[in-house]
């Protein structure tokens, strides 16, 4: 059959809808017409080896060029020409992409593993915030550790893991938290070191791997009794995360543990070694927002 005839059958068939693409081995496939020619795919070559483009991408050499007037090839087809010819490697110093493991962890207990983090609340006027500290224990959903600064920084984020380590009488395996300056920061570093605790980190611009601090959040924010209008002072706001925290832990019924409270999710033997603790860290915390240091 000639490539006449072969063609012919193409257009009846492509009418119909069938497939009429010659796949049998050795078949003549004609090139397309837009196909650069050794010369053509020689001048792109010698454009990404030059001493200007040597270190450039063709995302960068293309529009390059064009400011120039000079058209070589399309972007694409400056990737599959160094592609064939194994030039598809990263051009510039930087490091590639680093593929990070999701940082999954199972529990079957209480403290063993925290999740961290810091949210605003808002202040007497526009512009002016308030930070809250929350610890919350994985398994139970119970907040832990929480406080409320006029500054973000990693001693005061420390400062509550440590009081949430006194107020439990036990040391959780991992804190995870975001990739935020306080949770990196080297006074929380030390601390968790000191105390053996592993710190764990949510993937760089993955706002859901620290979800479930992140609905706690969301019920401070949503909750009926939450000023909008913002707080009067720093000891107002602190007195009502108190009640919130004591509400949350006491009543709240949880969906993520099957509508208990995160006090029922505990073991009685945890809540009467935090009973115990509890009247030190009432004392620790007091000392605590008098004079802003944990001994």
């Amino acid at each position: 059959m000639s490539w006449h005839n072969h063609k012919d059958l193409c257009a009846r068939g492509k009418a119909a809808g069938d497939d009429c693409r010659d796949k049998r081995p050795g078949s003549y496939h004609p090139k397309p017409k837009g196909t650069l020619s050794r010369a053509e795919r020689q001048a792109v070559l010698d454009a990404c080896h030059s001493h200007e483009f040597s270190s450039l991408p063709p995302a960068q050499i293309v529009p390059r060029l064009a400011d120039r007037g000079i058209y070589l090839a399309s972007e694409s087809t400056f990737y599959r020409i160094l592609k064939d010819h194994g030039e598809d490697t990263r051009r510039s110093s930087t490091l590639p992409p680093q593929k990070r493991e999701v940082a999954t962890h199972e529990v079957d207990g209480p403290n063993q593993v925290w999740v961290t983090d810091i949210s605003w609340l808002p202040g007497p006027v526009k512009g002016l915030f308030y930070y809250l500290y929350f610890v919350m224990d994985l398994y139970s959903r119970k907040i832990v550790g929480y406080e409320v600064y006029e500054e973000e920084s990693s001693k005061h984020l420390g400062d509550v893991v440590a009081r949430a380590v006194l107020g439990v009488a036990d040391t959780p395996r991992i804190l995870h938290s975001d990739n935020g300056s306080p949770m990196k920061g080297i006074y929380l570093l030390e601390l968790c070191y000191s105390l053996g605790i592993v710190n764990s980190y949510s993937r760089p611009r993955v706002s859901n791997d620290n979800a479930h601090i992140e609905a706690v959040f969301k019920t401070v924010k949503y909750c009926p009794a939450y000023p909008y209008g913002g707080f009067a002072d720093l000891e107002e706001a602190r007195r009502w995360v108190y009640g919130f925290v004591e509400g949350y832990n006491h009543f709240h019924r949880h969906s993520g543990i099957k509508y208990v409270t995160p006090d029922e999710s505990m073991p009685d033997w945890i809540l009467q070694s935090w009973q115990i603790a509890g009247g030190y860290t009432s004392k620790q915390r007091k000392r605590t927002q008098r004079d802003g240091s944990v001994e």
